[in-house]
């Protein structure tokens, strides 16, 4: 369950994030204000918490962000 995690949210950052992936020519700065992406910190999480607690972390900071 956490690979499938992990690997959907790698997925995720190749095709359609801001910051990495083919979509990051719209945002040249990069979209995101902290310097660990929102997807890479929810990867970290769930590696660390596992992948209920860890999404709500990662959950929690997407809402906080601008």
């Amino acid at each position: 369950m956490k690979n499938l995690a992990i690997n959907v949210i790698n997925f995720y950052q190749v095709f359609f994030s801001f910051d990495k992936g083919m979509l990051a020519v719209f945002a040249p700065g990069g979209a995101c204000k902290h310097d660990l992406s929102c997807s890479e910190y929810t990867k970290q999480k769930i590696k660390e918490y596992g992948v209920f607690r860890g999404s709500w972390f990662g959950l929690k900071r997407i809402w906080r962000c601008r």
